[in-house]
């Protein structure tokens, strides 16, 4: 889920009693006094997901008598995390966020799991095959496995299907083209007989505006080019997607649309615009099924890819994970990576809820898709989501966009999120937006690589010192103080 949600997700009454219960135990998994490896987890997740991770740590500590997995739900967990691992005493295991890894690996901040994998008489490939290929790609950063799944996440289009028959449109067919986005977000869209003031619109670009950075992807473009270069206002599709944006605005008047837009709830409650009926489509993730069962139960709505933008690619999506990570410098990195792979097993024989194993027990209680290629049926048949299958179907797309691993990626992020901004606000034509978004990331990407080459080197010349020195010790590089948050 990305970090821009509020951290609590209500999940249902199943798991109100175990979160009662987490609570009162202060979110935290006791050591027992006996002779187990302690393994310290530091995880970012409260309320529901919280509870759901703690019953997946309770069943690994059930599950044998040598590792004992402290569980403890951090705020701030990326700051605490860096600055713990720059103290010499981070956890063993930390959840963190995908885009965490690359910057986090540039800083010298995360054991690679590479040699852990290895150690267990598997190769990385054989290893990485468990997964749908999407997911494998976010793992892995500058040809290692820095971080493996927690819970894993898709996106669809989302539709209320009442909206959809009181517009006359047939309720059962999702837009398949961004043309007919379009033409069906016309039919959709109703103003105030009155004042001519928007009451209701089909589709709106920035609404959640979680992946705005995904629509260049989505239109066939790149954020950077086969070199590793800077491509925001190179790539020629990167501006048809941001045309595309500029469209809606248009549509339904910058102006209006920013008055329409100050009614909008936030998300996780009843006045969010899709729950509420003011919007009628909406890209949105796994989860939203979870929201809505709280915050607009009965709301009849479908699920279905995102229409097509591009005919070479078809279908599209966007993936993303949680992730599991070893921070460099851990005391028990080996037991750290037993309970990581706990978790991101499962059993395909379970027949039952009480035999749901690892990933597919923490999913079926988050209620998102499994991102292992092969699912118990028991799960696939009884997950709580209704269209878990759609889910399951778009994490496997040929064409299933994701952050792009890079160091400098948060930056990035808020940069193209600026483009979208000024052309939706019609402050500035798309060429000229991403061409100084293009400028200003171009200049900071050159610095940030020409820095990770200066302590790369530097790790070689101490390591060539130690050795010439018969150390048999090599000093890991320190996170860089100017990455940390």
């Amino acid at each position: 889920m990305p970090r821009r949600f509020p951290d609590t997700l209500r999940l249902g009454p199943r798991l109100l009693a175990a979160t009662a219960l987490v609570l009162l135990a202060g979110a935290c998994s006791r050591a027992p006094k006996d002779e187990r490896v302690r393994v310290v987890y530091w995880e970012k997740w409260t309320g529901e997901e919280m509870a759901a991770m703690k019953a997946t740590v309770d069943a690994f500590n059930r599950s044998q008598d040598r590792i004992f997995v402290e569980f403890l739900s951090v705020s701030g967990i990326d700051r605490k995390t860096l600055l713990a691992t720059a103290g010499g005493d981070p956890p063993d295991v930390a959840g963190v966020w995908v885009q965490n890894l690359a910057a986090w690996s540039d800083a010298g901040a995360l054991e690679p799991l590479d040699p852990l994998i290895e150690a267990s008489g598997r190769t990385v490939e054989e290893f990485m095959s468990r997964y749908e290929e999407a997911f494998t790609r976010i793992c892995s950063y500058d040809g290692k496995i820095f971080g493996l799944p927690s819970t894993p996440a898709s996106t669809a289009l989302h539709w209320n299907k009442k909206l959809f028959r009181e517009a006359g449109l047939d309720p059962e067919r999702p837009p398949r083209t961004v043309d007919e986005l379009y033409e069906f977000s016309k039919k959709l869209t109703k103003r105030d007989p009155a004042t001519g003031r928007l009451v209701q619109i089909g589709f709106f670009p920035r609404d959640p505006g979680w992946w705005r950075w995904s629509f260049p992807l989505w239109f066939g473009g790149s954020l950077l080019d086969e070199a590793g270069n800077i491509s925001l206002a190179t790539d020629p599709n990167n501006l048809e997607a941001f045309r595309w944006v500029e469209q809606y605005s248009d549509l339904y008047g910058a102006e209006e649309l920013n008055v329409f837009m100050s009614g909008f709830g936030q998300f996780g409650s009843p006045q969010y615009p899709f729950f509420a009926g003011k919007t009628a489509m909406v890209f949105q993730g796994v989860w939203l099924n979870a929201y809505m069962r709280q915050y607009a139960p009965g709301l009849d709505y479908g699920c279905a890819p995102w229409p097509i933008a591009d005919p070479e690619i078809g279908h599209y999506t966007v993936i993303e994970a949680d992730m599991l990570v070893i921070p460099r410098g851990a005391k028990h990195a080996k037991e750290a990576f037993e309970f990581i792979e706990y978790v991101n097993s499962a059993n395909t024989a379970a027949t039952s809820r009480e035999e749901l194993r690892g990933m597919e027990l923490l999913c079926f209680l988050q209620e998102k898709n499994s991102p292992l290629r092969e699912w118990s049926p028991w799960f696939a048949a009884n997950h709580p989501h209704p269209f878990i299958d759609v889910f399951r179907e778009l994490a496997r797309l040929p064409y299933a966009g994701h952050v792009p691993l890079m160091g400098v990626w948060e930056e990035y992020s808020r940069e193209v999120n600026v483009v979208e901004e000024r052309v939706r606000l019609k402050q500035m034509p798309p060429e000229r937006a991403l061409a100084l978004a293009h400028d200003r990331m171009e200049e900071s990407w050159r610095r940030h690589r020409e820095s990770v080459d200066r302590q790369r080197r530097a790790a070689v010349r101490r390591g060539e010192r130690a050795a010439a020195e018969s150390s048999a010790l090599e000093s890991p590089p320190t996170p860089t103080a100017a990455l940390l948050p």
